[in-house]
């Protein structure tokens, strides 16, 4: 790939904005062919309850690279391995699990999508 012109977004105006009630929220912004998402779940948010339904699949299945900023989330994979996040971790989930906030504290993080194909 070549870059040929810088691209800059600020997360003040994110491309997308969704809000899953109070549960939490993600902004998307796409950044040439890669997507960048800002991720807010409350206490209480699990991708089961408060994604699933939408996506019509009973795991995400999506692979997830990202960073975790603050909070944690704990993750089950289709195989039954779990394991938590927590502030610091960089990470790589891949399809086949569900994801769930633990404690009172929001997680927050930074995931990173790959590329448009």
């Amino acid at each position: 790939m070549s870059i040929r012109s810088a691209i800059v977004k600020n997360s003040s105006d994110p491309d997308d904005r969704q809000v899953m009630g109070e549960a939490g929220v993600h902004e998307s912004m796409n950044i040439g062919e890669a997507t960048i998402f800002y991720v807010v779940h409350r206490p209480g948010w699990r991708w089961s309850t408060h994604i699933k339904p939408s996506a019509g699949t009973e795991w995400c299945e999506r692979t997830h690279v990202g960073y975790v900023i603050s909070g944690r989330e704990r993750c089950r994979l289709r195989d039954g391995t779990e394991f938590e996040l927590g502030p610091g971790d960089a990470f790589l989930v891949p399809p086949g699990h569900d994801a769930w906030v633990v404690g009172d504290e929001p997680y927050l993080g930074v995931n990173f999508s790959g590329h448009a194909d």
